[in-house]
């Protein structure tokens, strides 16, 4: 189960070129390595993107 506040916030991170603090650069997808959360991630990032709807 993936907690969706992080999960959104993530997505956000990655949409907004938002920094990874641990890499010191902005984050990218493949910086979630939890097979879960990456998914809910790519899921969250489609349809914040209008190509599918909810």
């Amino acid at each position: 189960m993936v907690n969706e506040v992080i999960v959104r916030i993530l997505a956000e991170r990655i949409l907004g070129g938002g920094e990874n603090p641990l890499k010191q650069r902005p984050f990218e997808l493949d910086d979630v390595t939890n097979a879960d959360y990456r998914k809910a991630v790519e899921d969250y990032i489609i349809v914040k993107s209008g190509v599918v709807e909810a």
